[in-house]
């Protein structure tokens, strides 16, 4: 094979497979983070999930706010990138997050609120100094950073 080329699909079909994922930072007007409880998983999360092979990051966070809320609202800047390290047997190729300001929603927009029951069991706008009793060790630093990047403006990138 020395000497040959790869064809575009052998080439990248070489290439490492990360799942990208995309949420949402949304808050209600007392400064409490939105969070949903999966019905899949033991851990609660932002709104938003994986990013389909034809969608950009931030066109997915709005899509799966709609499907997890019922809620279509445009998305603010990003706020955080996160890069989750492989964690094998069970996630041999990691993920890559982006987090987003979604805003802050206003009592008739929370009432409007509607999740789907085979996803989703509950929501919480829950206190700053409390999301860690309720994310998993993933989620928790993108939301920390999340929240930072609010506060100064900035982008963080984690790693």
């Amino acid at each position: 094979m020395s000497g040959e080329r790869l064809d575009r699909a052998s080439f990248l079909a070489t290439l490492p497979r990360r799942r990208i994922g995309a949420g949402a930072l949304i808050r209600d007007e007392a400064g409490r983070v939105l969070l949903v409880e999966p019905t899949y998983r033991p851990d609660w999360l932002l709104p938003g999930g994986t990013v389909e092979a034809d969608e950009s990051p931030s066109t997915a966070c709005r899509r799966e706010v709609l499907e997890e809320l019922g809620l279509d609202r445009p998305l603010g800047r990003l706020l955080v990138i996160n890069s989750n390290r492989p964690d094998p047997p069970t996630d041999p190729y990691g993920s890559l997050q982006f987090g987003y300001d979604g805003g802050v929603l206003t009592e008739p927009e929370i009432a409007a609120i509607r999740l789907p029951a085979d996803e989703l069991r509950s929501y919480a706008f829950v206190e700053v100094d409390r999301i860690g009793d309720r994310l998993g060790p993933r989620s928790r630093p993108l939301v920390t950073a999340g929240l930072a990047a609010l506060a100064d403006g900035t982008l963080h990138e984690l790693e």
